[in-house]
Protein backbone atom coordinates (compact mmCIF):
# COMPACT_ATOMS: atom_id res chain seq x y z
CA UNK A 1 0.00 0.00 0.00
CA UNK A 2 1.51 3.09 -1.01
CA UNK A 3 2.04 6.19 1.63
CA UNK A 4 -0.61 8.30 -0.53
CA UNK A 5 -3.30 5.52 -0.25
CA UNK A 6 -2.61 4.62 3.76
CA UNK A 7 -3.07 8.64 4.66
CA UNK A 8 -6.31 8.90 2.07
CA UNK A 9 -7.57 5.72 4.07
CA UNK A 10 -6.58 6.75 7.75
CA UNK A 11 -7.80 9.92 7.12
CA UNK A 12 -11.17 9.41 6.05
CA UNK A 13 -10.33 11.21 2.93
CA UNK A 14 -8.37 13.42 4.49
CA UNK A 15 -11.32 14.69 6.57
CA UNK A 16 -9.18 13.66 9.41
CA UNK A 17 -6.61 16.98 8.54
CA UNK A 18 -9.32 18.98 9.18
CA UNK A 19 -8.05 21.86 11.49
CA UNK A 20 -11.05 21.66 13.62
CA UNK A 21 -13.11 18.87 14.50
CA UNK A 22 -11.20 15.96 12.61
CA UNK A 23 -12.91 13.28 14.52
CA UNK A 24 -16.39 14.65 13.81
CA UNK A 25 -16.15 15.42 10.33
CA UNK A 26 -14.41 11.74 9.80
CA UNK A 27 -17.21 9.76 11.81
CA UNK A 28 -19.59 11.32 8.82
CA UNK A 29 -18.20 8.66 6.84
CA UNK A 30 -20.13 6.22 8.99
CA UNK A 31 -23.00 7.67 8.46
CA UNK A 32 -22.86 7.75 4.63
CA UNK A 33 -22.23 4.20 4.85
CA UNK A 34 -25.38 3.91 7.04
CA UNK A 35 -27.90 5.54 5.09
CA UNK A 36 -26.68 4.40 1.86
CA UNK A 37 -26.69 0.85 3.31
CA UNK A 38 -30.63 1.82 4.14
CA UNK A 39 -31.40 3.63 1.13
CA UNK A 40 -30.05 1.35 -1.72
CA UNK A 41 -30.18 -2.33 0.16
CA UNK A 42 -33.23 -4.50 0.92
CA UNK A 43 -33.88 -4.23 4.64
CA UNK A 44 -33.04 -7.27 5.31
CA UNK A 45 -29.36 -6.54 4.19
CA UNK A 46 -28.49 -3.70 6.93
CA UNK A 47 -27.48 -5.51 9.65
CA UNK A 48 -25.15 -7.24 7.47
CA UNK A 49 -23.76 -4.39 5.20
CA UNK A 50 -23.00 -2.25 8.64
CA UNK A 51 -21.86 -5.42 10.10
CA UNK A 52 -19.32 -5.75 7.01
CA UNK A 53 -17.97 -2.63 7.32
CA UNK A 54 -17.84 -2.15 11.07
CA UNK A 55 -15.70 -5.46 10.71
CA UNK A 56 -13.34 -3.68 7.96
CA UNK A 57 -12.57 -0.41 9.01
CA UNK A 58 -12.13 -2.32 11.95
CA UNK A 59 -9.52 -4.39 10.49
CA UNK A 60 -7.87 -1.33 8.34
CA UNK A 61 -7.38 0.56 12.03
CA UNK A 62 -5.32 -2.63 13.32
CA UNK A 63 -3.33 -2.70 10.14
CA UNK A 64 -2.71 1.14 9.85
CA UNK A 65 -2.32 2.08 13.28
CA UNK A 66 1.75 1.57 13.84
CA UNK A 67 2.27 3.59 10.43
CA UNK A 68 0.01 6.45 11.89
CA UNK A 69 1.55 6.39 15.11
CA UNK A 70 4.67 6.81 13.43
CA UNK A 71 3.63 9.04 10.42
CA UNK A 72 2.13 11.73 13.32
CA UNK A 73 4.79 10.86 16.08
CA UNK A 74 5.00 14.26 18.16
CA UNK A 75 1.52 15.48 16.65
CA UNK A 76 -1.09 13.66 18.69
CA UNK A 77 -3.68 15.08 21.09
CA UNK A 78 -2.40 11.61 23.06
CA UNK A 79 0.68 10.14 22.30
CA UNK A 80 -0.23 6.85 20.53
CA UNK A 81 -3.61 8.32 19.29
CA UNK A 82 -3.36 10.84 16.38
CA UNK A 83 -6.22 12.97 15.92
CA UNK A 84 -5.99 12.52 12.25
CA UNK A 85 -6.39 8.92 12.06
CA UNK A 86 -9.80 8.66 12.12
CA UNK A 87 -10.80 4.99 11.35
CA UNK A 88 -11.89 4.49 15.00
CA UNK A 89 -14.88 7.34 14.97
CA UNK A 90 -16.20 5.49 11.66
CA UNK A 91 -15.88 2.10 13.08
CA UNK A 92 -18.11 3.91 16.56
CA UNK A 93 -20.27 5.45 14.86
CA UNK A 94 -20.85 2.18 12.85
CA UNK A 95 -22.05 0.50 16.34
CA UNK A 96 -24.66 3.08 16.94
CA UNK A 97 -27.05 1.75 14.09
CA UNK A 98 -26.58 -1.52 14.71
CA UNK A 99 -27.49 -0.87 18.64
CA UNK A 100 -30.30 1.02 17.57
CA UNK A 101 -32.16 -0.39 14.51
CA UNK A 102 -35.46 1.55 15.31
CA UNK A 103 -35.29 4.52 12.49
CA UNK A 104 -32.63 5.29 10.69
CA UNK A 105 -32.99 8.95 10.72
CA UNK A 106 -32.79 9.20 14.54
CA UNK A 107 -29.63 6.91 14.81
CA UNK A 108 -28.58 8.84 12.19
CA UNK A 109 -28.77 12.56 13.54
CA UNK A 110 -29.04 11.95 17.14
CA UNK A 111 -26.90 8.79 17.40
CA UNK A 112 -24.17 10.64 15.70
CA UNK A 113 -24.50 13.57 18.07
CA UNK A 114 -24.97 11.18 20.66
CA UNK A 115 -21.97 9.03 20.26
CA UNK A 116 -19.60 12.18 19.30
CA UNK A 117 -20.34 13.60 22.33
CA UNK A 118 -19.61 9.87 24.91
CA UNK A 119 -16.55 9.84 22.08
CA UNK A 120 -15.43 12.99 23.97
CA UNK A 121 -16.25 12.86 27.10
CA UNK A 122 -15.53 8.92 27.71
CA UNK A 123 -17.91 7.54 29.94
CA UNK A 124 -16.35 4.31 31.89
CA UNK A 125 -15.02 1.62 30.93
CA UNK A 126 -14.75 3.93 27.70
CA UNK A 127 -11.99 6.15 29.99
CA UNK A 128 -9.96 3.48 30.91
CA UNK A 129 -9.58 1.63 28.49
CA UNK A 130 -8.63 5.16 26.27
CA UNK A 131 -6.09 5.89 29.36
CA UNK A 132 -4.82 2.13 29.74
CA UNK A 133 -4.95 -0.06 26.39
CA UNK A 134 -2.46 0.81 23.18
CA UNK A 135 -2.08 0.37 20.35
CA UNK A 136 -4.70 -0.74 17.57
CA UNK A 137 -6.79 -1.63 20.64
CA UNK A 138 -6.75 0.93 22.67
CA UNK A 139 -7.71 3.35 19.63
CA UNK A 140 -10.43 1.63 18.81
CA UNK A 141 -12.34 0.08 21.54
CA UNK A 142 -13.60 3.45 23.53
CA UNK A 143 -14.74 4.41 20.17
CA UNK A 144 -17.15 1.12 20.23
CA UNK A 145 -17.64 1.75 23.84
CA UNK A 146 -18.96 5.21 23.10
CA UNK A 147 -21.11 4.10 20.01
CA UNK A 148 -22.96 1.09 21.97
CA UNK A 149 -23.67 3.83 24.95
CA UNK A 150 -25.26 6.22 22.29
CA UNK A 151 -27.15 3.22 20.43
CA UNK A 152 -28.53 2.42 24.16
CA UNK A 153 -29.59 6.03 24.92
CA UNK A 154 -31.36 6.20 22.11
CA UNK A 155 -33.09 3.25 23.10
CA UNK A 156 -33.67 4.94 26.56
CA UNK A 157 -35.09 7.96 24.82
CA UNK A 158 -37.63 6.01 22.60
CA UNK A 159 -39.08 4.56 26.16
CA UNK A 160 -39.75 8.00 27.12
CA UNK A 161 -40.67 9.48 23.95
CA UNK A 162 -42.23 8.34 20.57
CA UNK A 163 -40.33 8.30 17.03
CA UNK A 164 -42.56 11.19 15.98
CA UNK A 165 -41.42 13.43 18.88
CA UNK A 166 -37.89 13.20 18.56
CA UNK A 167 -38.23 13.71 15.00
CA UNK A 168 -40.09 16.79 15.93
CA UNK A 169 -37.28 18.22 17.35
CA UNK A 170 -35.32 18.06 13.85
Amino acid sequence: MTEHLKKFIATGGYLGLMPVAPGTFGALWGVGIHLAGWCFLPKDLLVPWLVAWLFIVSWLNHVLTPWAIEKWRGTARKEGDPGQFILDEIAGYLVVPLVFQVDPFVAAIYGFLLFRALDIIKIQPARWIDRNLHGSWGILLDDLVSGAYAGVLLHIAMFFWSVERLLFWL
